[in-house]
């Protein structure tokens, strides 16, 4: 707990009355990711979490977007807790300047779910809490005017999401550009609930009280079967990391699916389910070859599968999650 505080840092802390005038706490830089700085800030009343974002990320293609998405972040993190309490952590203050604090979730008590799945770990019943936790905030939040017109994100969300992963999929393999730019014209128009837009295990810490949602800066008013495609995308994945675990990643696949769609409300469940099915091989393809791979599938042979799997998904789009899970384990 020793790194230096960037006083831009601690100007807000203290601007924000959460550090004393006289107080220089001492800190320690987190692991934020591609996208953000992060500090853990311990002060005299206790640590807190400050947050940042980056405008380039830091991945090895260019990948710009605007800084405003911290913003975003945090009032879906107050948008989200209303809808469910605890869901997310809570939020301490913040400024314009793009920064903001919230509390500090211990590591003893707080597990994250990206390292117990890669352990092996992969319990149904908490994949079945994801998936109830998420639709939860998307019925609370569809058809919702007022909080569509604060998340009205459409050219941070094509920045952050759509192009870097739909549309840069599309120019590496100009035979599936149809398919995938007509995904992503889809999902842009689609505007029925308040996505987190980065639904990943990385993102998700288990807690005492169940699952707690972190980083939402892709937060906007839209397809919230997004989301759900979006984090059944790496419980697939997760198959070739850990392939001991595959058939338990499988049985997860299906508890988050079944719980969450049990829970749609705003919508017929089969309509929400098909744009999710038929939207899923396109992440897949994109965690391989648009401009954020995931760091663990570096074995060609599995960068293959992904392919294979993806293409005749999306030259054939399925209308159901099991569809999708049958081709990746007959694969």
């Amino acid at each position: 707990m020793n790194d230096s505080l960037p006083e831009e840092v601690l100007g807000f802390l203290r601007r924000r009355a959460l550090a004393a005038p006289d107080e220089v706490p001492a800190a320690q830089t987190l692991a934020g990711g591609v996208s953000s700085d992060i500090w853990r800030v311990d002060l005299r009343s206790g640590p807190v979490c400050v947050k940042r974002a980056l405008p380039r990320l830091r991945v090895a293609q260019l990948w710009e977007a605007p800084v405003e998405r911290n913003a975003f972040e945090r009032r879906w993190m107050e948008t989200a807790v209303q809808a469910v309490p605890g869901i997310a952590p809570r939020v301490l203050a913040h400024d314009d300047a793009g920064f903001f604090a919230m509390e500090y979730l211990d590591g003893t008590r707080y597990r994250l779910w990206k390292e117990e799945l890669h352990a092996g770990r992969a319990d149904p019943e908490t994949a079945r809490a994801v998936g109830q936790r998420l639709v939860r905030v998307h019925a609370a939040t569809a058809r919702r005017e007022d909080i569509a017109r604060v998340f009205a994100t459409d050219n941070s969300f094509h920045a952050i999401r759509l192009e870097p992963y739909l549309l840069a999929s599309a120019r590496a393999h100009p035979e599936l550009a149809p398919a995938l730019r007509a995904l992503a014209e889809r999902t842009a128009r689609t505007r029925l609930a308040l996505v987190h837009g980065d639904v990943s295990p990385k993102n998700i810490l288990i807690g005492p009280s169940g699952p707690v949602f972190l980083d939402a800066e892709c937060a906007w008013y839209g397809d919230p079967a997004f989301d759900l495609a979006f984090v059944l995308n790496h419980l697939l994945l997760k198959c070739l990391w850990t392939p001991r675990a595959a058939a338990a990643f499988l049985a997860c696949f299906d508890a988050l699916a079944g719980d969450y769609l049990r829970g749609v409300s705003w919508e017929a469940r089969a309509v929400l389910e098909s744009r999710a099915a038929s939207l899923l091989p396109g992440l897949l393809l994109a965690r391989v070859d648009g401009k954020s791979p995931v760091e663990y599938l570096q074995a060609d042979s599995d960068k293959e599968r992904v392919r294979r799997v993806a293409r005749e998904l999306l030259l054939a789009p399925p209308a159901r999650l099991d569809q999708v899970r049958s081709t990746w384990q007959r694969s």
